[in-house]
């Protein structure tokens, strides 16, 4: 595993740094869901980590691995999401400044959030140019450390802990379905899981609007996501330098979902096991019920959720009185 931006051993360690701050989430079942997949899913439940997402694992690796030194200089990122929530709430654990830099269109529940975590938020035109540009004067004027949404080896390593956690919790799993956007959280449940499960399916899940991990896998190379709109705002992100080689080397395979799939998903994990996720949460739910229902390649499969930080605004549309 040592050609991959992390190891076990890296993971394990971070599984240490990052204890003291994160929650165990829990495994959760329902019945209806094992029958319309035809297999028993075990859910991995993040919606119910700090700050709502796993994004908090690989943002608290990320500071706590910092020296003392880095760390009175700040970190800094660009986010629009959930990674933005996460490190200024990881930074001011440990007490230090956090830079984020958002577009301006985004979400304004999105920048309080990360106000309230104590995050000094930058604002940046809305294109990836002007997030990246942005982020480099910010650290360039405090000294703060950058800290990439995904492709980080700390970030990787920290999101690789989801997996640690899993097979301990259920220790008969021989698949994992896992949402992809920028694929730090696949790459470092895969490189954990490989090194523990050699023979686990892997699987990654993307809609299909934004299906570039599937077709980088089916190319050999990795393909730029398109940036055509989907619900699961959190995937709309492609592959990244250090994650691209993990998905092609070590993932089983990468599925897509429709649109309407990742909706019925949505709401049906609402209506039936009465918690709320996020639409990037819900598109592994979507191919349990679909593509993946007929697999013949395995039996007892965890599913992550990866998040639960829906706009209230789609609440309303998906769950109103008149939907």
């Amino acid at each position: 595993m040592a050609q991959f931006a992390a190891t076990l051993s890296d993971i394990r360690s971070a599984a240490a740094r990052i204890a003291p701050y994160i929650h165990t989430t829990p495994i959760m079942r329902c019945s209806h869901f094992d029958k319309l997949a035809n297999r028993p899913l075990h859910f991995k439940c993040e919606m119910f980590q700090r700050t709502g997402s796993f994004k908090f694992r690989g943002a608290s690796n990320a500071v706590w691995a910092l020296t003392d030194a880095q760390a009175a200089r700040g970190v800094a990122t660009h986010s629009s999401g959930n990674h933005a929530q996460a490190l200024a709430c990881a930074a001011r654990l440990r007490g230090i400044p956090a830079h984020v830099v958002m577009p301006t269109d985004s979400a304004q529940s999105k920048r309080s959030a990360v106000e309230s975590y104590g995050g000094r938020v930058i604002d940046c035109e809305p294109n990836l140019a002007s997030r990246a540009t942005t982020a480099a004067r910010v650290c360039q004027e405090t000294g703060a450390t950058f800290i990439a949404p995904y492709d980080h080896p700390d970030v990787i390593a920290g999101q690789g802990t989801i997996a640690l956690e899993l097979l301990a919790q259920v220790t008969d799993l021989d698949a994992i379905i896992v949402p992809v956007g920028g694929g730090g959280m696949i790459s470092g449940i895969t490189i954990a899981a490989r090194a523990l499960r050699p023979d686990i399916r892997i699987i990654g899940v993307e809609p299909t609007s934004v299906g570039d991990a599937a077709e980088s896998k089916r190319m050999g190379a990795r393909q730029a996501a398109t940036g055509a709109v989907t619900i699961a705002d959190g995937l709309r992100t492609s592959l990244g330098d250090l994650t691209w080689p993990v998905v092609r080397d070590l993932v089983d395979s990468v599925v897509t979902v429709s649109e309407d799939e990742i909706k019925r998903a949505l709401r049906l994990v609402y209506e039936r096991m009465k918690i709320v996720i996020e639409p990037s949460a819900a598109v592994g739910v979507a191919a349990a019920l679909g593509s993946l229902r007929n697999r013949s390649d395995f039996h007892r499969a965890g599913v992550v959720l990866c998040g639960g930080n829906i706009d209230p605004q789609l609440l309303v549309e998906l769950f109103g009185a008149n939907s």
